[in-house]
């Protein structure tokens, strides 16, 4: 993180580039850009904590029927075992 006196030289630099018209254009447009890369993230973000539920739910029906598949379904072999 750039200090007090690094902050000043990169205003000098930029003022010398861009000149003190322009200085405030690239301002706006900088703290726009930077406002909507947050608002895409916390969207972004929003989604993904909506879906978690969801493929969690889903993974736990997976799983309960998996375990009632084996106790459902008898195998012939074993009622063949069983009436012999």
């Amino acid at each position: 993180m750039p200090g007090v006196g690094e902050w000043i030289i990169i205003l000098v630099i930029l003022l010398v580039i861009f000149g003190p018209k322009r200085l405030p254009e690239l301002g706006r447009s900088l703290g726009k850009g930077i406002k909507e890369f947050k608002k895409s993230t916390s969207e972004i973000s929003e989604q993904l904590t909506a879906e978690e539920p969801k493929s969690a739910d889903t993974d736990k029906v997976e799983k309960e029927e998996a375990a009632r598949k084996p106790a459902d379904s008898v195998s012939p072999k074993a009622s063949e075992t069983k009436t012999t």
